[in-house]
């Protein structure tokens, strides 16, 4: 998507000609969007596009990138101080009574933290959302204090970014840069990036990439080590921060921003699954924060207390926005971790094959925190309806970004009393239900290419065995492989994979549950048994859904709940043969 029906206009600053390009109503907030290295402003077209119905939507082409003209000469030509002049003629020609919200990119945002942390900007600035671009001066502080407290983990951090920021040395190099650029590396970028990034082909990068990359080598080369070296002691920002932060990108680590609070205090944390090339892959997770962040904070002047995050979970920094789909979502542990995802901000889909259940899961998710909660209604079992709510979902709401495979049913009795219809009822929905899941939205996680998580239901049942409950133990131990087996496929995809298995977790699992062999009036007993039994346990499913978020954000392979879950667990690795002699247990139901 180019900047179709852009209005251009050149603003003249220090003998440099820059081109503005603008969309929407001037009379609404103004959100300027600033491009990064080796980019042109055209970067942001898929975001501006959508920004551009709510705000007056500002881009323009750094110095000497795009249709802007470069200094002469080029040395000393692209310094902080000098990038801030432009910012500042810029809004001053588009934005002359009101602040702006700033947007940066990469080295958009490594130049806009200069712009919200000097005095000469204070008051022209309502909020700043940063990405993939940490500041200059933090980034100093950040080195000196690892290296005067040189700890294992904090060299460990030192080290990982020093192997992250290989093109930095790079660009300091004479003259390489610019002829990689202007030869080989120009022409094959377009293609680089779809390949590692997975940047859809189309318009992007423009024709001036050559000359823009060989331009912007001076950015790294005027500020870098100069900055590291000498960092500013009053780079605090005087505006709101938005800060995002792409969980996949090479160039940078998350560690960078663990200082973030002590200089920017009024702000907001977000993580998406994503790659650097976040304005490109991701334009719609964009669009809906900086919408958000930018209408919070519109209006607002000082001594004004910053609005309440939308999300207070202790999750929201790195679920808020993100798009989470759990099946079995209308009671137990589904529902539970739905509100668990809604506290921490994530947008929602409540699936169930009760309707009236989603929907009031989805109701009660937007009323706890979640921006917005979708209801469907399907069989997870059911192939055909499966890969219908794959494609609805992909289209309505997007590619999801965790998916919980949570609906399963319960079935007990010894092997010889359950019936052939037994095992395709209970494999339909336990084992085959994760394999469409997996499948479908695991397929559009990939092919997206920008990461994601699936979570996996197992249970302590998948490695304890049971005389009890052969065809349930069967399918949960057929998960938890499976989830072991996707775990080695799909990481090299920054695709994580978690089994979760929870032992005895007080839900309405145990009142539907079915059992093979007896007729219904003892079925009806055992149900009433089971669930007095569970309830006596009383163990919440709200803990297994904090488990659940723990296990995404941490990326753990099996995640046994329950102390008899992890007790089982250990003795399955340890001492198998216990196990199997507490299976020939008559279990009293």
């Amino acid at each position: 998507m180019s900047l179709v029906g852009a209005r251009e206009r050149r603003v003249r600053t220090g003998g440099i000609e820059l081109c503005v390009a603008e969309l929407g109503d001037a009379r609404q907030p103004t959100v300027v969007l600033v491009h990064g290295y080796p980019d042109s402003k055209e970067v942001w077209s898929e975001v501006a596009a959508r920004l551009a119905d709510r705000f007056h939507v500002v881009l323009y082409d750094v110095r000497g990138h795009g249709r802007s003209s470069a200094p002469r000469p080029l040395r000393g030509g692209f310094t902080l101080e000098k990038l801030t002049d432009d910012f500042l003629a810029v809004i001053d020609a588009v934005s002359p009574g009101e602040p702006v919200h700033l947007v940066g990119h990469d080295w958009g945002s490594v130049q806009s933290w200069e712009f919200v942390t000097v005095a000469r900007t204070e008051g022209r600035i309502a909020s700043f959302t940063s990405m993939s671009g940490p500041s200059l001066d933090h980034f100093g502080h950040w080195i000196k204090r690892r290296m005067r407290r040189p700890t294992p983990r904090r060299i460990g951090q030192l080290l990982g970014q020093g192997a992250k920021s290989w093109y930095v040395y790079m660009l300091h190099t004479p003259v390489l840069p610019e002829l990689a650029w202007r030869g080989p590396l120009g022409r094959r970028w377009p293609k680089i990036l779809q390949r590692l990034e997975k940047v859809p082909a189309g318009d992007y990068p423009t024709p001036s990439l050559p000359s823009d990359a060989a331009h912007g080598a001076w950015l790294y080369r005027d500020n870098v080590r100069s900055r590291l070296g000498r960092p500013r002691e009053d780079a605090y920002a005087h505006a709101p921060v938005q800060l995002i932060t792409p969980l996949g990108d090479a160039f940078l680590s998350e560690r960078l921003y663990d200082e973030l609070e002590k200089w920017a205090p009024d702000s907001v944390r977000r993580t998406l699954h994503a790659k650097h090339w976040v304005p490109r892959t991701r334009p719609d997770q964009l669009a809906a924060w900086i919408t958000e962040f930018v209408t919070a904070n519109e209006g607002r002047g000082a001594g004004v207390p910053a609005p309440e995050p939308s999300a207070s979970g202790k999750y929201a920094d790195r679920f808020g926005g993100q798009l989470v789909l759990v099946t079995g979502a209308g009671s137990g542990i589904g529902r539970a971790t739905a509100f668990a995802f809604a506290e921490a901000g994530a947008r929602l889909v409540a699936v169930d094959r009760d309707a009236e259940a989603a929907a009031r899961t989805a109701e009660m998710a937007q009323l706890i925190g979640s921006p917005a909660a979708w209801a469907e209604t399907a069989d997870v079992g059911d192939e055909q309806a499966m890969e219908k709510l794959a494609e609805k979902v992909a289209a309505e709401y997007g590619v999801v970004d965790v998916l919980v495979n949570n609906a399963g049913i319960g079935l007990s009795g010894s092997f010889l009393d359950t019936t052939a219809d037994d095992w395709r009822k209970v494999l339909d929905v336990n084992l085959w239900g994760v394999i469409h899941g997996c499948r479908l939205f695991g397929k559009q996680m990939a092919e997206r290419g920008q990461g994601g998580h699936i979570v996996n239901i197992a249970s302590a049942a998948a490695y304890q065995p049971s005389k009890a409950l052969p065809a349930y133990s069967t399918s949960k131990a057929a998960v938890l492989m499976l989830s072991e087996c996707l775990r080695a496929e799909l990481a090299g995809k920054d695709i994580g994979v978690s089994a979760v298995c929870p032992g005895f977790v007080n839900t309405n699992i145990t009142a539907t549950a079915r059992f093979a062999g007896v007729d219904a009036a003892e079925e009806k007993r055992r149900q009433k048994r089971s669930a007095r039994l569970y309830g006596l346990r009383n163990y919440p499913p709200e803990k297994v859904a904090d488990a659940i978020l723990r296990a995404v954000v941490r990326d753990e392979a099996v995640v046994p709940v329950t102390p008899e879950a992890r007790g089982a667990r250990l003795l399955h690795r340890f001492a198998p043969g216990v196990l199997r002699a507490i299976a020939r247990v008559e279990p009293r139901l």
